[in-house]
């Protein structure tokens, strides 16, 4: 009985977030304390579904979107993703000799910070032919800071007093994976998170010329490049609510069903974080993605507010 316990409240606090009781920081908070505590029940299944349900919930939030403004907003954040990406890779390069890390986790970090998150580390893990501890310990790093990110953002966004549209481009440069820079942005308001969203798309199709230059870097020619094929769904989605094509109130519905997907993600992205994986990855790689975290957090937002 005592070992059902724990995956009854799993099941209640999955049930709490889903019901948009909750707000994003809070739903990460409880998943990390869950696990904290009873350890999830669920933790190679939760990996797995995180992956589905953020994709589904991102599809959707392009039913509120408009193409146009879309294609402005992508525009305008051309520049900035390019020049951030460019110079953390290059820092990242860098800083891993410097700290005599394993190459390919350095690059997996390095990878996951200009990019997006646990995305880029997927993809570009079976291009370099990393070993699966190598994945995980970056996926771990990456997911860390994700966490951080969503809850210290959005206060920095009100000190700085930057406006939805400055804090949505922000979010989607200098927050690692899309969930949370979606959840940070989902807290700050609606134009946030239409940027934000926009922005981190059209950034993630970066990891095609990545993984190209990966295979250059580590001599790995004849590896298949994952390509996100959801962003044309998302697309799809755009101009499915750009012409009207379906009523207000399904756009509408589907809009606020994919916001608390995106709540019940972050949940189980809490209550996957394992501090003792963490502790037994040595302190150079948390260093190396931290440096490069506020990298391009600080170059990111200099340049907003210029």
């Amino acid at each position: 009985m005592k070992t059902q316990i724990p995956k009854v409240i799993f099941f209640l606090l999955g049930i709490v977030t889903l019901s948009g009781l909750v707000e994003s920081p809070i739903a990460l908070l409880l998943g990390f304390v869950f696990t904290l505590i009873c350890k999830n029940p669920f933790k190679a299944e939760s990996q797995k579904v995180i992956s589905y349900l953020l994709k589904i919930a991102v599809v959707g939030l392009g039913f509120g979107m408009f193409l146009k403004e879309t294609i402005e907003t992508s525009r305008d954040g051309l520049a900035l993703t390019f020049y951030s990406i460019v110079l953390t890779v290059t820092l990242g390069i860098f800083l891993t000799r410097a700290f005599k890390i394993d190459k390919k986790l350095g690059h997996l970090i390095t990878s996951g910070t200009s990019i997006c998150g646990g995305s880029a580390i997927a993809a570009i893990a079976p291009v370099i032919k990393a070993k699966s501890e190598i994945i995980s310990i970056a996926l771990g790093i990456i997911f860390l800071l994700n966490s951080i990110a969503l809850l210290v953002f959005p206060p920095l966004g009100h000190l700085f007093q930057l406006t939805q549209e400055q804090f949505g481009l922000w979010c989607a440069i200098a927050i690692h994976d899309t969930s949370s820079v979606v959840g940070a942005a989902l807290s700050y308001g609606d134009d946030a998170l239409r940027i934000a969203t926009t922005v981190k798309l059209s950034r993630t199709l970066w990891i095609i010329p990545l993984s190209i230059f990966s295979m250059f870097m580590f001599k790995t020619k004849g590896e298949k490049i994952k390509i996100p094929y959801f962003i044309l769904l998302f697309i799809g989605a755009i101009v499915i609510n750009s012409f009207h094509i379906l009523p207000e109130t399904i756009t509408g519905s589907i809009v606020v069903i994919s916001k608390r997907l995106l709540i019940l993600t972050l949940f189980l992205v809490g209550s996957t974080i394992s501090i003792k994986d963490l502790k037994s990855t040595g302190i150079k790689p948390i260093v190396l993605a931290v440096s490069l975290w506020l990298f391009i957090a600080i170059f990111s937002l200099l340049y907003i507010l210029n």
